[in-house]
Formats: C-alpha cells, structure tokens, sequence
C-alpha cells in the first residue's frame, strides 16, 4: 500500500510561481515513475508532467518551458514546480504512482491563479 500527500498548493497572481511536493510512503520509491495531474473545473483530469525512475520527464504542451518536474529519491518525494503561472492553470493538482498493477492517487491540492 502506498499513500501520496500533496502540498504546496495556493493562490498566486498571474506571472508567479508555486512549488508542490508529493510525499510518498512505502518502501522502493525510487523504483516507480511519477506524475502529476490537474483537473479543472467540469473537466476530466489531465497529464501536466511525468517522471520515470531514471529522471526522464515529458510535458503537456500546454506547461512545457513553464513546470519542471523533479524527485528527491532520499526524500521520497516528487516535485512540480511551476512558473509564469497563467489564470488556466488554475485547477485540483494530483500526484500518481503505479505499482504491481495498481494507482495510486494523493488527495489533491488546489491551485489558484488570480488577480
């Protein structure tokens, strides 16, 4: 069994930035690719960024050049950093893991861009 916990969740004008950590539990984390998604209002959850257990990342096109993504292996703990934040990424923010056949979904942490 694995949990994932979101923070770092906020609001923030238009242009700055926000870190969000997802805190793993369990044993191996290093072992398993991490990703995070976002769900806007009456929308279904999408892919922001994604990160294998060797470092490679990919990016949704809408947040390339803007969201880093990132993992501290010692820390079990996976990043998603995000500048020159725009109104339309305001959304629920989710971290995810698959292992053994199964997901693993964190409990969201909000994010709200606005002036």
């Amino acid at each position: 069994q694995v949990q994932l916990v979101e923070s770092g969740g906020g609001l923030v004008q238009p242009g700055g930035s926000l870190r969000l950590s997802c805190a793993a539990s369990g044993s191996f984390f290093g072992l398993y690719g991490m990703a995070w998604y976002r769900q806007l209002p009456g929308k279904q959850r999408e892919l922001v960024a994604a990160i294998t257990s060797g470092g490679s990342t990919n990016y949704a096109d809408s947040v390339k050049g803007r969201f880093t993504i990132s993992r501290d292996n010692a820390k079990k703990t996976a990043y998603l950093q995000m500048n020159s934040l725009k109104p339309e990424d305001t959304a629920v923010y989710y971290c995810k893991t698959d292992r053994g056949g199964s997901t693993y979904w964190g409990q969201g942490t909000q994010v709200t861009v606005s002036s």
